[in-house]
């Protein structure tokens, strides 16, 4: 069975509780990160627990560790689980408090991280591609919720997926309030067009990691890419789609609300950047 590191113990995964009144529990008040290791290394490691801690000052909400602590923490939990490729998920919830909303009155914030094997999200689909539906669900407004808090209160991009489940699709395309493409349910969007790489500013959709990786793999290999609004027309048109995430790492779509994208068949600049990613992923990274 594997072990959850709990508030600084290793503990069976079904032993790993908190109580009912903690603040992640009742009201999503926490946040957390997905991370990768592969082939005995931790991508893009110091990328992420950066990113967990600017989402964790962003809700004041002060985790009793340090940076280093918690990469240890990390690290010790993937060796405990004999793990050298894994999904890793690090939890820090408000801890515990009353039924009121009121943080201040919740004591020590508590510490899960969880590690376990992971397979490829989408299976056979990053051969032949994904099919998105665009859901009438927006992404939260950044002057109501900022979407580069990446807290435990997910609802927004669950009511998105399950549009996109009852629609037939793999993944959803969601819209901002202003009708910009904003992100996938879990994952950044890019398009391709004559050649040029589009992605939305990171002000309506995560700042993903894996985004980041890849348009850094892109300009390695001499594209372009633009940080640009783009809307329904622009993904209905494109040459090649792709979605970029921890857990979907690179992965196509060939098809968004009826319409095929480009010909139907997995792009071949989509194809080089999968590549290109699965390589970095295999070589770069803090060794377990």
């Amino acid at each position: 069975m594997l072990q959850i590191y709990a508030n600084g113990s290793f503990v069976p995964q079904d032993q790993a509780v908190t109580s009912i009144y903690d603040h992640g529990f009742l009201y999503g008040d926490g946040v957390f990160e997905g991370i990768r290791a592969y082939n005995g290394r931790v991508f893009r490691l110091d990328g992420h627990i950066d990113r967990l801690y600017d989402s964790a000052k962003a809700i004041l909400l002060k985790i009793p560790l340090t940076k280093e602590e918690m990469k240890d923490a990390v690290l010790e939990t993937l060796r405990v689980n004999n793990l050298t490729d894994a999904y890793i998920r690090p939890i820090v919830s408000r801890g515990v408090g009353d039924l009121g909303l009121d943080p201040e009155k919740c004591g020590k914030p508590n510490i899960f991280i969880i590690t376990q094997p992971w397979d490829a999200m989408y299976g056979d689909l990053y051969d032949d591609g994904l099919t998105a539906v665009t859901v009438t669900v927006r992404r939260n407004a950044p002057e109501s919720l900022s979407p580069n808090i990446k807290s435990l209160n997910y609802l927004n991009n669950i009511l998105a997926k399950i549009e996109a489940n009852q629609g037939g699709g793999d993944e959803a395309i969601i819209l901002d309030v202003h009708g910009n493409i904003s992100e996938g349910s879990g994952d950044n969007i890019f398009v391709v067009k004559n050649g040029v790489i589009s992605t939305p500013p990171t002000l309506n959709n995560l700042r993903g990691i894996t985004r980041a990786c890849v348009i850094e793999i892109a300009y390695g290999l001499g594209w372009q890419v633009h940080e640009t609004n783009l809307g329904l027309f622009d993904i209905y048109t494109a040459d090649e789609v792709f979605v970029t995430g921890t857990a979907a790492e690179v992965a196509p779509i060939t098809e968004i609300d009826g319409r095929v994208i480009g010909d139907g068949s997995v792009g071949s600049i989509t194809k080089k950047l999968m590549q290109e990613f699965g390589k970095l992923t295999q070589t770069e990274g803090t060794p377990i």
